[in-house]
């Protein structure tokens, strides 16, 4: 089974690596570049910094060398890269904003100062609405740009044509959304009919409903890994509760 991948060229090659190690075959056309700003991040009185992608934490990286300050990071994903990075105090959630949210309430105190969401030009979900309801003051901080490609490589729109991709891996409904209006761009909804959509979450299957897909495949948690696992689960004809015709 070939699955193509649609995350950032980063998250891409380390997912390519996780499913290789499963058995799945893999291409890799990111749908979304990520440009960092030139910016610096002041943290003299923040408890924690909040995480909701790998992007993230790597835009992290590059601005400060404080390492010791607490990490809450949305999933296990992101928990690794900023561990990864050097990150020492890192926490994963449960892969989702409102879950993200619902840890910083379990582990912190409104009065042990503020919060940092480090994030990219386009966020998802209201990640400092819901904080500021439990009595935090969250700054959220723009450290790289998310820009959406315009078109498919042409090696990746000829194997969509041919018939040689089996499958597509979502993470985001914004990067399900872009490969909608990619496919329809290349007149390729032909193709897609033959195709399994592997979604993270039921948001990011809604935001690729108005294809018509052989199979949508909606993991049973926000998380990598259990993508990963309903992925390699598909490739050897396992049979999973998440699956379901279109």
């Amino acid at each position: 089974m070939r699955v193509l991948i649609t995350r950032p060229r980063d998250d891409s090659t380390t997912l390519a690596r996780t499913l290789s190690k499963r058995g799945v075959d893999t291409v890799i056309e990111p749908l979304i570049e990520i440009v960092p700003r030139q910016a610096t991040l002041e943290i003299a009185g923040v408890q924690a910094v909040l995480l909701t992608s790998a992007n993230g934490a790597r835009a992290l990286a590059g601005v400060t060398g404080e390492r010791r300050i607490k990490i809450l990071a949305v999933g296990d994903a992101t928990a690794a890269a900023a561990a990864a990075l050097g990150f020492g105090d890192v926490e994963a959630a449960e892969g989702d904003v409102a879950a993200l949210a619902a840890l910083a309430h379990r582990r912190l105190d409104p009065r042990g100062g503020s919060l940092v969401h480090v994030a990219g030009s386009v966020v998802a979900g209201d990640l400092a609405g819901i904080l500021t309801s439990y009595g935090f003051s969250v700054r959220r901080e723009t450290l790289y740009e998310a820009r959406a490609v315009t078109a498919f490589q042409p090696a990746i729109a000829a194997m969509l044509r041919a018939g040689q991709i089996d499958g597509v891996a979502f993470f985001s409904p914004r990067t399900a959304s872009a490969f909608v209006s990619l496919v329809t761009a290349a007149d390729l909804a032909s193709a897609v009919r033959q195709l399994v959509g592997f979604c993270l979450s039921a948001a990011v299957a809604d935001a690729a409903s108005s294809l018509v897909w052989r199979e949508v495949c909606v993991s049973p948690r926000p998380l990598q890994a259990s993508l990963v696992e309903l992925i390699a689960a598909y490739s050897q004809g396992r049979k999973t509760e998440s699956k379901r015709s279109e």
